[in-house]
Protein backbone atom coordinates (compact mmCIF):
# COMPACT_ATOMS: atom_id res chain seq x y z
CA UNK A 1 0.00 0.00 0.00
CA UNK A 2 1.04 3.65 -0.68
CA UNK A 3 1.58 6.21 1.89
CA UNK A 4 2.12 10.04 2.09
CA UNK A 5 4.68 11.45 4.72
CA UNK A 6 3.56 15.02 4.76
CA UNK A 7 6.07 16.72 7.28
CA UNK A 8 6.46 20.16 8.74
CA UNK A 9 9.85 21.91 10.34
CA UNK A 10 10.15 23.40 13.05
CA UNK A 11 9.94 26.82 12.42
CA UNK A 12 14.21 28.29 12.27
CA UNK A 13 15.13 24.87 11.69
CA UNK A 14 16.75 25.44 8.25
CA UNK A 15 20.04 24.58 9.44
CA UNK A 16 19.00 21.84 11.07
CA UNK A 17 17.77 20.39 7.60
CA UNK A 18 20.56 21.79 5.46
CA UNK A 19 22.84 20.01 8.26
CA UNK A 20 21.52 16.93 8.01
CA UNK A 21 20.36 17.10 4.18
CA UNK A 22 23.50 14.40 3.12
CA UNK A 23 22.36 11.44 5.57
CA UNK A 24 18.67 12.21 4.48
CA UNK A 25 19.70 11.90 0.80
CA UNK A 26 21.54 9.01 1.43
CA UNK A 27 18.44 7.31 3.28
CA UNK A 28 16.09 7.75 0.47
CA UNK A 29 18.31 6.77 -2.14
CA UNK A 30 19.03 3.44 -0.01
CA UNK A 31 15.13 3.35 0.76
CA UNK A 32 13.49 0.72 -1.71
CA UNK A 33 10.02 2.15 0.23
CA UNK A 34 10.89 5.30 -1.46
CA UNK A 35 8.08 6.35 -4.48
CA UNK A 36 8.55 10.16 -4.67
CA UNK A 37 10.15 12.14 -2.27
CA UNK A 38 10.55 16.24 -2.56
CA UNK A 39 10.63 19.21 -0.03
CA UNK A 40 7.84 21.84 0.34
CA UNK A 41 9.13 25.34 -0.11
CA UNK A 42 7.84 28.75 1.69
CA UNK A 43 7.36 32.23 0.52
CA UNK A 44 11.00 32.56 1.03
CA UNK A 45 12.13 29.62 -1.67
CA UNK A 46 13.33 27.96 1.78
CA UNK A 47 12.69 24.64 2.42
CA UNK A 48 10.44 24.01 5.04
CA UNK A 49 8.73 20.37 5.26
CA UNK A 50 8.42 17.49 3.33
CA UNK A 51 6.38 15.38 0.94
CA UNK A 52 7.51 11.90 0.49
CA UNK A 53 5.37 8.72 -0.79
CA UNK A 54 6.86 5.10 0.06
CA UNK A 55 5.09 1.81 -0.14
CA UNK A 56 4.66 -1.24 2.59
CA UNK A 57 2.76 -3.33 3.91
CA UNK A 58 1.11 -2.03 6.29
CA UNK A 59 0.70 1.71 8.33
CA UNK A 60 3.09 0.91 10.99
CA UNK A 61 6.18 0.00 8.59
CA UNK A 62 5.11 3.12 7.00
CA UNK A 63 5.32 4.93 10.23
CA UNK A 64 8.66 3.12 11.48
CA UNK A 65 10.23 4.44 8.12
CA UNK A 66 9.32 7.80 8.63
CA UNK A 67 10.79 7.85 11.86
CA UNK A 68 14.19 6.35 10.69
CA UNK A 69 14.81 9.70 8.80
CA UNK A 70 17.88 11.19 9.69
CA UNK A 71 15.74 14.14 9.76
CA UNK A 72 13.25 12.81 12.06
CA UNK A 73 16.33 11.80 14.40
CA UNK A 74 18.11 14.69 14.21
CA UNK A 75 14.57 17.07 15.78
CA UNK A 76 14.03 18.92 12.17
CA UNK A 77 10.07 18.08 12.58
CA UNK A 78 7.19 20.33 14.22
CA UNK A 79 4.84 17.45 12.80
CA UNK A 80 4.95 14.34 10.72
CA UNK A 81 1.52 12.63 9.57
CA UNK A 82 1.54 9.16 7.86
CA UNK A 83 -1.44 8.81 5.99
CA UNK A 84 -3.03 5.62 3.42
CA UNK A 85 -2.56 7.37 -0.24
CA UNK A 86 -4.28 5.76 -3.44
CA UNK A 87 -2.62 6.89 -6.48
CA UNK A 88 -5.48 7.88 -9.28
CA UNK A 89 -3.38 9.85 -12.12
CA UNK A 90 -0.01 10.55 -12.85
Amino acid sequence: MLYAVVTKDKPGHLQVRLDTRPDHLEFLKSSPELRMAGPFLNADDEMCGSLLVIETDTLKQAEAWAANDPYAKAGLFESVTVQAWKKVIG
